[in-house]
């Protein structure tokens, strides 16, 4: 919101939330009823019907952009500016739609208005050059000036300050404005359209093509990474005063005052508003490398709706924990694509970038689903997808992995690890499962006083350290099956198995589980129960008399910077302890691996994180 709002600051339909979308089914429904029921083929209007596809290609146009940017970023090559990205810009940049369906209804409009609109040739020339005039001339002249107009304090205040709160900018933020700037701004580019249209020499081509111009350039100019060659500068010289890049506007966001043209900084260069630190920005943005982190954390998909939660993905979609939304369903043809491309295309990608202090981190993604790790015959090949994102961390120098998710996967893959330390004994680069910190969070989620607590779930690595735990402190542990407590107290000392108890009659309230957790199981414990996983993915909430601890993660501190999406189902600004445990492991300068049945001194970790400023998390949830 501007800092004072003014008049016709806030959309009409900002109530209606996502029902907004509704606004546009009547013109919709009637442009369907009209082509399909046309009994003549010649008077069926495919300018009419061919809004709604048009609206449509607006969308997917703006997160082609969106997918773009937010890889390249994370990159870091070419990237124009390093300051961040938060949470509190994503969600004031969660109405980028209103434009486009604002745009729709004024075309809807339009043409149940005007004749001219009706029957329109697919093709005209003449159109397509004197859209181009208009452009070049009466628009981009006009909106100098208007924007000029709205960077003065009184309107600045009122309107324009929403679009400039963004200084980062992502495609996205080019849209980002109150309803009626955005209204002063169609206004100047109906001008060309409305002149083809009344002069007869109007195209679905040349609406079409000058709308997708104008977004190409909006989003290819709002993005954080400098994407034109310098060549096609020097081939044609005129054309610095034709066509801006990334770098002119992302300087007119950081100083303000300079480089207000729309596309074409020619009038900047007639007025002298060009920013005079243009050129050398440009080039060292042209430059700059890819970024080489210091940590990486190696994570995987999990859902096959997960595609859409990735950073990648739909930023407000990823600005909140994962879950489940019925309008996803409508995306089943692409989810499904989706899916068959991870069978035969394997790869990892980095998905996101942060900062902390002065430790650089990166996540990198395999593509791959969670599902796909448990079939015998994925196995070769996620393993080898692992190891290969090992090695290529080893080259670049890196200094830590952290294994996420199933990429640790104990019996089905790789021993936490240890697989691809025994194959290449001269890594450099740390392997870390984030074993000691995961135990450790989890030993202080249980409320102090606990005298006993149930542990059910597979006996792995981690499960079995917070059994011997408990054990030597002193508070019993109870199993619900006899197989898994004659295997647990096999691998404790005598000392510590005297506190493990298999019983399934007597249960407490504390419960510490895995994923693996059953309906049935959930029944059996008494009402108010402490659910508190010890896995990577939570186990499926089903009581609602019950509580449910997120699985083991941290809040985060606020010198972690560029923190724009949440991780899996975590919280905001809430990361994973296999995570942290990377970070940790760097920060400290801890020199040794920690994976198979390697790990570090649980008390160590555990300070380790609270010196580091991440803390414990205190909420639980009912299901």
């Amino acid at each position: 919101m501007a800092t004072k709002p003014g008049i016709l600051t806030e959309w009409p339909w900002a109530r209606l939330g996502n029902f907004k979308y509704l606004l546009l089914a009547p013109f919709v429904g009637h442009s369907i009823y009209s082509f399909i029921m046309s009994k003549d083929e010649s008077q069926r209007d495919i300018s009419y019907i061919f809004i709604l596809p048009y609206l449509l290609s607006r969308m997917i146009h703006n997160q082609i952009w969106t997918s773009l940017s937010r890889y390249r970023t994370a990159k870091g090559n070419n990237r124009i500016l390093d300051k961040s990205i938060e949470f509190d810009q994503v969600d004031r940049e969660t109405n980028w739609d209103d434009q486009i369906i604002l745009n729709g209804v004024v075309f809807y409009i339009a043409y149940l208005k005007f004749q001219q609109t009706h029957h329109l040739p697919l093709w005209r020339t003449d159109g397509i050059i004197i859209t181009a005039l208009m452009h070049i001339g009466p628009v981009e002249f006009l909106y100098y000036w208007l924007h000029r107009a709205f960077h003065h304090h009184f309107l600045y205040s009122r309107y324009h300050s929403h679009h400039h709160s963004s200084i980062v900018t992502e495609p996205i933020t080019s849209v980002i404005h109150p309803f009626a700037e955005i209204v002063a701004y169609l206004t100047l580019f109906l001008i060309p359209m409305t002149t083809t249209l009344f002069t007869g020499t109007a195209s679905i081509a040349s609406l079409g093509a000058y709308t997708t111009y104008i977004d190409f350039m909006n989003y290819m100019g709002h993005c954080n990474f400098e994407l034109i060659p310098k060549w096609m500068f020097s081939m044609f010289p005129p054309l610095k005063y034709l066509m801006y890049t990334p770098t002119f506007h992302s300087l007119h966001h950081t100083q303000f005052r300079t480089n207000y043209s729309l596309f074409v900084p020619m009038y900047d260069h007639l007025y002298g508003t060009v920013d005079k630190s243009l050129d050398t920005l440009y080039e060292k943005s042209l430059e700059r490398k890819a970024e080489l982190p210091d940590v990486v954390h190696l994570t995987h998909l999990t859902t096959p709706e997960s595609i859409y939660h990735l950073r990648l993905g739909f930023a407000s979609l990823a600005s909140r924990p994962h879950a489940s939304k019925w309008y996803i369903l409508l995306m089943w043809p692409v989810t499904l694509w989706s899916f068959f491309i991870t069978w035969i295309y394997g790869q990892t990608f980095v998905v996101e970038r942060n900062l902390f202090r002065n430790i650089k981190l990166q996540t990198w993604a395999i593509l791959k689903y969670r599902k796909q790790y448990f079939m015998q015959g994925q196995r070769d090949t996620i393993n080898n997808l692992i190891e290969e994102a090992i090695m290529e961390a080893d080259q670049k120098g890196i200094k830590v992995l952290s294994l996420g998710l199933l990429n640790q996967q104990e019996e089905q893959l790789n021993n936490n690890g240890e697989l691809y330390i025994r194959k290449n004994p001269q890594l450099k680069v740390k392997v870390v499962d984030g074993s000691s910190l995961v135990v450790a969070v989890v030993l202080n989620s249980i409320p102090k006083g606990t005298s006993q607590v149930v542990l059910r779930g597979r006996l792995s690595k981690v499960s079995c350290s917070i059994a011997l735990v408990l054990c030597q402190r002193g508070i019993q542990v109870i199993m619900l099956d006899e197989e898994e407590y004659k295997r647990l107290k096999a691998r404790l000392t005598p000392e510590a198995a005297t506190n493990l108890v298999q019983s399934k009659t007597y249960l407490p309230k504390i419960w510490l589980v895995d994923d693996g957790l059953s309906e049935d199981e959930q029944l059996k414990a008494p009402k108010g129960t402490l659910y508190i996983p010890f896995s990577q993915f939570p186990p499926r909430k089903v009581r609602k008399n019950c509580f449910y601890f997120n699985t083991p993660a941290m809040l985060t501190p606020k010198h972690l910077e560029n923190v724009d999406s949440c991780e899996n189902w975590l919280p905001r600004r809430v990361m994973s302890a296999w995570r942290i445990a990377g970070i940790l492991h760097a920060l400290e300068g801890w020199n040794e691996h920690e994976c198979g049945d390697m790990m570090l001194d649980i008390e160590k970790a555990w300070k380790a994180s609270l010196d580091h400023g991440f803390r414990p998390l205190k909420m639980t949830s009912a299901a």
